[in-house]
């Protein structure tokens, strides 16, 4: 680490700035803790802090959580959408639960790499192994589900990953210096459901990890970093929402079901000031990881608004909106697939007709009319279901069958750059619909579409060149995060509902 770098992160440490929780760990090695940037205790010495970009890489260095701070309670780090790299990546996987699904061996096959290989370049990045970082996400999960849930705590071991509660028991010491139990009992007190007990809690009697709880109902708050413009994405969402499929209610309540690695789940989300509330139905406790994960992607909870908002507000264009919807997020995807599918099935129709189309295709050609049809089963049933211009459905017939037999990737491993030229090496698939893809998948925060219409439009009448070169080469001055301020310009005051 420079110089420089350490003197700006400990002057973060030193004023409690709270804009930099999430973003790296402040270990203290006089007393063999770790903290968030924001703890209250006082400040160490300069000699006795060490910065760690992951927790994982701290308990590798033999510091366990401070229990003033809990410094694993705060959104992740926006450097994973942000970076792009390899190890970025392999963190988005781990989030997703990809190592407890396939091992490290699968993790590794995925960012195209050997294990060794990538254990290196984590180690070297990261400062710890892919075990290890996925060891620390289990133990964030599990006390995120301690404090929030009403699950026994042998249910959320399972969830959070851990293959025994003797395991769970013991990660959970190594990390906090608490037992499950005790973290429990330190939470704000919760209404309790029936039935839920922390007795039993060992290996012989533990609850079977494909098991959901008594009700079948997980709840979970996830926080965002401030500030959060929550009421921006779900405006986004319900416009956007596919008829039968999706739904925003009068109350603010958005309600769909979406596929997981163990079946599909029915799923609720509401806003809090700077948090969403999550209700799930879930088929597998297994799919917890993965639900919190795409959750977090979809109203992109981890984005650094404070440095996006000091950028885009420095813009004499920009700023009265980002003044007016401080803290603008990415609406992001929840599978990769359906969010290729509806775009290509949007083109060259209205919002409305697209979202009754997407209902339609739902009901008809997937085997679970919740959700839209995945890529086999469309690759299938589409022939008899598609409707339209017969080089559209010819385009959209053939990305299927290339994302069902793995031809074409569409998953959160694939680099910008990567996903982005795959998708234009489609019929069909041009430069709009690649980039506003990638943005949604990947949480890219640098795509400006310059030549949506909309977004044209809105840009001649805020002063900007409707001209699509001209409008991007405007738009560098907006670098690294052209993507939000697309958004503002897209949701632009009394131009856009």
């Amino acid at each position: 680490m420079t110089d420089a770098l350490f003197a700006e992160r400990y002057r973060a440490l030193s004023s409690r700035d709270a804009r930099f929780d999430g973003q790296f760990i402040a270990g203290v090695t006089s007393t063999g803790i770790y903290c968030r940037p924001s703890c209250p205790a006082m400040t160490p010495k300069p000699g006795n802090v060490r910065f760690f970009r992951t927790a994982a890489a701290a308990h590798e260095a033999g510091l366990r959580a401070c229990k003033r701070c809990i410094p694993d309670a705060v959104p992740g780090s926006p450097e994973w959408n942000v970076r792009d790299d390899v190890a970025s990546r392999a963190m988005r996987l781990i989030a997703d639960g990809v190592v407890e699904r396939e091992g490290v061996p699968g993790l590794a096959a995925q960012l195209g790499y050997s294990s060794r290989q990538l254990g290196r370049i984590l180690h070297a990045e990261l400062g710890a192994g892919p075990l290890a970082l996925a060891r620390a996400h289990r133990a964030s999960t599990a006390r995120e589900l301690l404090v929030s849930s009403d699950l026994t705590v042998a249910d959320i071991a399972f969830a959070a990953g851990f293959a025994s509660v003797r395991q769970f028991n013991e990660t959970m010491r190594a990390v906090y210096e608490l037992t499950p139990t005790q973290i429990r009992a330190r939470a704000p007190r919760r209404d309790a459901r029936p039935g839920a007990t922390d007795a039993g809690a060992t290996d012989a009697g533990a609850a079977d990890p494909g098991a959901t709880d008594a009700t079948g109902v997980v709840s979970l708050r996830l926080p965002a970093r401030a500030p959060f413009d929550g009421a921006g994405v779900l405006a986004y969402l319900g416009s956007h929402a596919a008829a039968g499929v999706e739904h925003l209610d009068a109350d603010g309540v958005f309600s769909r079901a979406l596929r997981l690695p163990g079946g599909v789940a029915e799923v609720r989300i509401s806003l809090e000031t700077d948090a969403v509330r999550v209700r799930a139905a879930l088929p597998s406790l297994a799919d917890l990881a993965p639900l919190v994960s795409r959750i977090r992607r979809l109203f992109d909870l981890d984005a650094d608004s404070a440095a996006i908002d000091a950028v885009l507000g420095a813009d004499p264009v920009l700023a009265p909106l980002v003044a007016a919807r401080p803290g603008m997020r990415l609406p992001g995807s929840v599978d990769p697939f359906e969010t290729l599918l509806r775009t290509m099935l949007g083109q060259q129709i209205s919002i409305a007709a697209a979202n009754t189309v997407s209902g339609r295709v739902a009901r008809e050609a997937s085997g679970d009319p919740r959700v839209l049809p995945t890529a086999a089963e469309l690759a299938e049933r589409g022939p008899a279901v598609l409707r339209g211009p017969a080089r559209r459905v010819a385009a959209i017939l053939a990305v299927a069958g290339r994302a069902a037999d793995g031809t074409l990737r569409l998953d959160v491993a694939r680099s910008h750059d990567e996903l982005r030229a795959d998708l234009e090496a489609q019929p069909g698939i041009g430069p709009w619909t690649a980039g506003y893809v990638a943005m949604r998948v990947l949480g890219s925060p640098d795509v400006l579409l310059a030549g949506d219409l909309v977004l044209r439009a809105n840009a001649e009448r805020l002063g900007l060149p409707a001209d699509p070169r001209r409008l991007s080469e405007i738009g560098e001055r907006w670098a690294p995060w052209r993507s939000y301020a697309g958004m503002h310009v897209w949701r632009a005051p009394t131009l856009v509902p």
